[in-house]
């Protein structure tokens, strides 16, 4: 009987190694995404930024108030 609960010891003992594992894989892939997530929306927002200055320059620009001083214009 004591060789019965000794080999349920060990098993719950691999069961809950095991677990930890899985949990700490799991964990780090969590992590992983969301650091790549947070790039993605960077990059997204720098390009809504960068179209929003385009288009306020094109209406500058149609309407006659570029800035003469970064004008290319001879």
């Amino acid at each position: 009987m004591a060789s019965n609960q000794s080999d349920i010891r060990c098993k719950a003992g691999q069961a809950a190694g095991h677990a930890q594992v899985k949990k700490d894989e799991m964990m780090d892939k969590a992590s992983q995404a969301k650091d790549q997530a947070g790039g993605y929306i960077q990059e997204a927002g720098e390009q809504a930024r960068n179209m929003a200055q385009g288009a306020a320059d094109a209406v500058k620009n149609a309407v006659g108030m570029e800035d003469k001083k970064s004008s290319t214009r001879s």
